[in-house]
């Protein structure tokens, strides 16, 4: 009996030192990555968290972006559909990702939520001369970024198209790319009921919270009348 028990326990020991040694792994592994990937200068957060704030303090029209305490370079903004468009009625998610060189080199813009138009690939990454060729790393602001892709859906560039399917349907049949930008606009970026949004990658808790407040309510009288009735 002792040496079962002697056995299990050498056992549960040289399991529990594996555990440890794959534990041990994985932390070499993320440090030799923070080693060898170069990280984004950490005195551009102040900067970059000020700027969010002014943002906030003074909205772009059309444009709500949103401010992460936890990581101030996680950069994301909803962007609503601008009017006389094939995106009116939308809400578009979009990200800014910062290189390791921000800002001697331009960030890089991206769509989460799925959009049909010239200057956005299907990953969603966005092409426009403000991030490209035009990026002045001495002269740039968020709220210039997000002010410019907002125009990029009203007036699109399909000579520089990363979508050549939109881009060509643009020049070609306008009719048409208004009706494919618009259908999918209805399918993944519809805003409803003021605040859900309908899409990849979207938000849709509300609904949920208001079902949770629904029941929370009707236990809340179903407690109230068990309550009553042990009074009488």
């Amino acid at each position: 009996m002792f040496m079962m028990y002697l056995y299990i326990l050498s056992a549960l020991v040289n399991d529990l030192e594996q555990i440890i040694q794959n534990k041990i792994s994985k932390v070499n592994l993320q440090l030799n990555r923070m080693i060898q990937e170069p990280q984004i200068n950490p005195q551009m957060g102040p900067i970059i968290a000020k700027q969010l704030q002014n943002i906030i303090k003074q909205p772009i029209d059309g444009v709500h972006v949103m401010f992460n305490e936890q990581d101030v370079f996680d950069i994301q903004a909803d962007i609503e559909g601008p009017v006389d468009t094939p995106f009116q009625g939308g809400v578009f998610r979009c990200k800014l990702i910062l290189p390791p060189q921000f800002p001697q080199v331009a960030p890089k813009g991206l769509f989460n939520t799925k959009i049909f138009h010239p200057n956005v690939s299907e990953k969603g990454e966005i092409c426009v001369n403000t991030l490209k060729k035009d990026w002045n790393p001495l002269q740039w602001s968020l709220k210039n970024i997000f002010e410019v892709i907002k125009c990029l859906l009203i007036v699109p560039f399909p000579e520089s198209s990363l979508n050549e399917e939109a881009g060509k349907l643009f020049m070609e049949n306008y009719d048409e790319y208004f009706k494919r930008a618009k259908l999918l606009t209805s399918i993944y970026a519809i805003k409803q009921d003021g605040n859900v949004l309908k899409g990849n990658n979207q938000n849709v808790n509300d609904d949920l919270d208001k079902k949770n407040k629904l029941a929370q309510t009707q236990q809340k009288k179903e407690n109230d009348q068990k309550k009553w009735l042990k009074r009488i």
